[in-house]
């Protein structure tokens, strides 16, 4: 398959419109602006300057999917927090037409793709904003939520998270039967094994794990083991491997090719058709400072260990991190069609079949 097969069609449009974004002037054409480029789960703070969007574009990027609030609150918290961070990025994305389009299929892909923009998609990193009420499934598809994490890290009442033992609850595999009936991806990422386990078991639909590393790279209770990634692959799911220096190595120097560690490890268990690029890191460019570990606790709290810091590599540190993911696929030795599955086709395929 040529490297085009992934373009959706699109033709020379795509790099012409990145290489012209509006309002910026004229920008170098990235090697790789009509390749398609997706983060299956990134960062997209409002208070990104037009600079570093235009960075995050002109290195390829064409979708991410976001974080929309702190997954952590339960109750009627929850449930206003969901509400309430939707409607802001819908305010944050209607503020920015130059930028974003809001994506609930893969023609908003397209769309976004054929004007130099980028495609952004909707997640809950945990289903607590539904309570027990399987009808709050269909409204918050309706206001646009397309994928939501089943768990996160503890319990709640669908499953259990990485942090505690236990599975799938008999709400959660009606919580599960709903989200499939509305088209809405399951995320595993945050589950426990068993959780992982029985969820792609009792799904019809493919599910997602879209940020985590490999347990057999690296131990580390956010991380998967080969077992769930056969599991996954074999029902037509893909996993994103995280840019969490934590999750990837102990080493906090020099860890870039522990990164791609993790990512060849996943393609030779799940198969180079279920492995995607799924960062979980910010794309400011981020320093240790004293202002930047307040601002990382006062978001994570007693999750911040100031031991395992930093989150990030070094080489990945920034807006325009994908050109090396990239580059460093091409040198360990994959062709540009199998590199072009990872970086966003084998995501664009989940979507398709799933979201729609």
């Amino acid at each position: 398959m040529h490297r085009r097969s992934f373009v959706l069609g699109l033709g020379g449009s795509a790099v012409l419109a990145k290489s012209l974004l509006a309002g910026s002037g004229t920008l170098a054409a990235s090697p790789r602006a009509d390749r398609l480029v997706m983060d299956a789960m990134g960062e997209l703070r409002p208070e990104y300057e037009a600079a570093l969007i235009r960075d995050m574009l002109a290195s390829g990027k064409d979708s991410i999917t976001i974080t929309l609030c702190d997954p952590k609150p339960e109750g009627a918290e929850a449930l206003e927090l969901a509400l309430d961070s939707l409607l802001q990025y819908d305010r944050h994305l209607a503020s920015k037409p130059e930028f974003f389009v809001k994506a609930t299929t893969v023609k908003d892909v397209d769309a976004a793709r054929r004007a130099g923009k980028m495609a952004v998609f909707y997640l809950y990193q945990n289903t607590v904003q539904f309570g027990r009420d399987l009808d709050r499934v269909d409204v918050f598809h309706r206001l646009g939520l397309r994928a939501c994490q089943l768990t996160y890290n503890t319990k709640n009442h669908a499953g259990v998270g990485c942090w505690e033992e236990g599975g799938l609850t008999p709400f959660g595999r009606e919580l599960i039967g709903r989200m499939n009936a509305r088209r809405m991806l399951i995320d595993l990422s945050h589950a426990n094994m068993q959780t992982m386990a029985e969820t792609i078991a009792a799904s019809k639909a493919p599910v997602h794990v879209s940020h985590t590393a490999c347990m057999a790279v690296h131990a580390n209770r956010r991380n998967t083991t080969d077992e769930n990634l056969r599991a996954l692959a074999n029902r037509g799911g893909v996993v994103g491997i995280c840019q969490m220096r934590p999750f990837l190595t102990t080493k906090k120097k020099d860890c870039l090719p522990a990164y791609f560690d993790h990512i060849f490890h996943a393609i030779k268990v799940a198969g180079i058709e279920h492995v995607c690029i799924g960062s979980d890191r910010d794309h400011r460019v981020i320093q240790l400072s004293p202002e930047y570990i307040a601002e990382l606790k006062k978001e994570e709290g007693s999750q911040v260990n100031d031991s395992e810091l930093p989150y990030f590599i070094d080489e990945l540190n920034g807006p325009r991190r994908m050109e090396v993911v990239w580059d460093g696929l091409i040198k360990r030795g994959l062709s540009e069609r199998d590199a072009e599955r990872v970086m966003g086709g084998n995501l664009l395929r989940l979507y398709r079949d799933v979201i729609g």
